[in-house]
């Protein structure tokens, strides 16, 4: 772990974050980093820099498969990927994300998904989308830790209109903490908000007592979270418009991309191999 960044915890090498690690944390007031991961390299950057959480998002939809949106990931995309971050790490949390179409039937198709998720791919604990105390209920009554999700969602992005925040104005904002109070009652051990106001999240974060995981909702959430492509600068302008909440802290794209072309030339010049590349 980096000198610089503190345990969450304080645990000997090798020891794992738990959910009551997070929990302690926010008693104390101590914020943590949540980033994406789906590999066994960044997977090790991240937990040996000291972030305490890895979220094996579906959003490798977008930043792994290709996808347009987050919609079309199977389970049997995102179980290898969990499994590598897993494997690659020994302290940080890694909670594997349900993909669409894999929990909203019913709880029981829920738990059935939750499971293969800690047994296939041995993750720490699942988070799912949108307002599910009943699935939360039955995945946490059967031994596996649940984050949850609510504001902007992005698989039901087609419901909501778009990318379009959530929980503004009187009604809206009573609604979310509605449901935030009601997932933490069915069992889960943290909230992530998504694109919602800051003065909404701060609310949320005071009055429920599990821990809150923020992106775009503002700087007064007990955790944040980004898309690791994000925060280090690797998605190229073509992608779009960088999210407002997203601040860039590399440019990988531009090592990248200038890496590539030296090595393309090195090849075309002649200049590489040379003798000290050859047995």
């Amino acid at each position: 772990m980096s000198d610089s960044v503190p345990s969450l915890y304080g645990g000997p090498a090798g020891s794992r974050v738990r959910t009551r690690h997070l929990q302690l944390a926010k008693e104390r007031g101590e914020k943590w980093a949540m980033l994406t991961s789906y590999d066994q390299y960044t997977a090790q950057i991240f937990d040996e820099a000291g972030i305490a959480v890895l979220l094996v998002g579906d959003s490798a939809a977008n930043n792994v498969f290709g996808y347009e949106s987050t919609l079309p990931v199977t389970v049997e995309e995102m179980l290898p990927l969990v499994r590598a971050v897993v494997g690659a790490t020994n302290r940080a949390l890694v909670v594997g994300d349900l993909p669409f179409g894999t929990y909203e039937e019913s709880p029981e198709v829920a738990l059935r998904t939750a499971v293969r998720f800690m047994k296939e791919a041995r993750c720490h604990a699942v988070k799912l989308e949108g307002f599910r105390p009943a699935q939360i209920k039955m995945i946490t009554g059967a031994g596996i830790p649940v984050m949850a999700h609510l504001g902007f969602t992005p698989q039901s992005e087609h419901q909501l209109g778009g990318y379009r925040v959530q929980g503004r104005g009187d009604d809206a904002a009573a609604t979310l903490l509605r449901q935030a109070r009601e997932v933490v009652e069915a069992g889960a051990f943290a909230v992530v908000l998504e694109m919602v106001p800051g003065d909404v999240a701060k609310q949320v974060t005071a009055e429920i007592g599990v821990p809150t995981v923020g992106i775009g909702a503002g700087p007064d959430t007990d955790a944040q979270v980004l898309v690791w492509q994000d925060m280090a600068g690797l998605r190229p302008a073509s992608a779009g418009p960088t999210p407002r909440f997203v601040k860039k802290y590399a440019d990988l794209h531009s090592v990248l991309a200038r890496a590539a072309a030296e090595f393309a030339a090195d090849v075309h010049d002649g200049a590489f191999p040379t003798a000290d590349h050859t047995f």
